[in-house]
């Protein structure tokens, strides 16, 4: 019975190991891990340009504005006065003795007005005395004195309320007005309007840098269209030579700025008006020349990427005249090679 017992158990297990044995044959199989498709790289798109031998300018161009070059400018001499008055517009015309500006006068104008009665008394006393006491009597001698003096606290009053209000000096146009509100007070030697003389102009160029005049000189040749037709002009200031001015505004814009003197204008063309100008500052012919996205930089070098067979190959060069669109290469380059450009 043991023995039995034994063997039977035996088959048991033998049984257990063959089921678990098939059981695995069920799984699915391990898939085997696919390699990844070989990508060809993509071809570089190089834009490269051929080094040439040509001309190239560098010049200045914009939009000039027909200015006064002869201008009077009004300012009060004391301060502390109030605005009262302001009699003119941007742009009007006026003539010389217009009073254009005035500040409160009320007390000063009651002043002049009791000093010319002062006056007319005195007068009226001194013909009275030299009619009855003669011309050589003492009270006719401290009369005369006394209408003197008077006239001189008139002539002072007349003065002070002359300092109320700014006269026009010139006939001409209106073509600056401080900003001020009635009743403000006025600072001594303020500019507060400009007037213009419309016969005398000249055409003021203003960039919106500095940087972009260089290279303008005094006397440089200035092309100058004006309704279709060229006119020859001349640079007659420049940052470097323009007179100092108390006016913030007037001075910032001087140093950004030409004045342009036009010969042979035409009849009709007012302050105000526009014209386009072009000033050639530097010219070269038949030299090295590159579009200037094919000049690299990198601090203090410049240089170039070359197509040498399918390489890149950098080069120093050393660059001339540079406008912006085109750089003149002065030295490392030779006519016929690749340049690369900077994409």
């Amino acid at each position: 019975m043991p023995r039995r017992g034994k063997w039977i158990r035996i088959v048991i297990g033998a049984s257990a190991v063959m089921l678990f044995l098939s059981g695995c044959s069920l799984l699915p199989a391990e898939e085997k891990q696919l390699k990844p498709p070989l990508v060809k790289p993509a071809k570089q798109n190089i834009e490269t340009t051929e080094v040439k031998k040509g001309d190239i300018v560098k010049q200045v161009t914009g939009v000039a504005t027909f200015v006064s070059d002869k201008m009077d400018y009004l300012f009060f001499k004391e301060s502390g006065g109030r605005l009262s008055q302001i009699n003119v517009q941007l742009g009007a015309k006026v003539k010389a003795g217009d009073v254009l500006v005035s500040t409160e006068t009320d007390e000063l104008e009651a002043e002049v007005k009791l000093q010319e009665i002062a006056i007319e008394k005195i007068k009226i006393d001194l013909q009275q005395a030299k009619s009855e006491k003669g011309q050589n009597d003492p009270s006719v001698k401290t009369k005369s004195l006394d209408l003197e003096s008077a006239q001189i606290q008139m002539n002072l009053l007349k003065k002070q309320l002359d300092h109320t209000r700014l006269v026009s000096n010139v006939n001409g146009i209106v073509t600056y007005i401080e900003p001020m509100e009635l009743g403000e007070q006025v600072a001594a030697y303020k500019k507060l309007v400009t007037i213009s003389d419309p016969n005398e102009r000249k055409l003021l160029y203003e960039a919106s840098d500095r940087n972009n005049l260089a290279g303008v000189q005094i006397n440089m040749n200035v092309s100058v269209k004006l309704k279709d037709k060229i006119y020859q002009g001349k640079v007659v200031q420049i940052p470097s030579t323009a007179p100092k001015n108390d006016n913030q505004a007037i001075e910032a814009r001087n140093t950004k700025s030409i004045v342009i003197d036009v010969q042979g204008l035409p009849p009709g063309v007012n302050i105000g008006d526009q014209a386009d100008i072009t000033i050639v500052t530097e010219k070269r012919s038949q030299v090295l020349v590159i579009p200037r996205s094919g000049l690299r930089s990198y601090l203090d070098r410049d240089y170039v990427q070359v197509l040498d067979g399918e390489s890149r190959k950098e080069i120093d060069v050393e660059k001339g005249i540079v406008t912006d669109t085109e750089v003149e290469i002065r030295k490392g380059l030779s006519a016929g090679q690749k340049v690369i450009l900077a994409s």
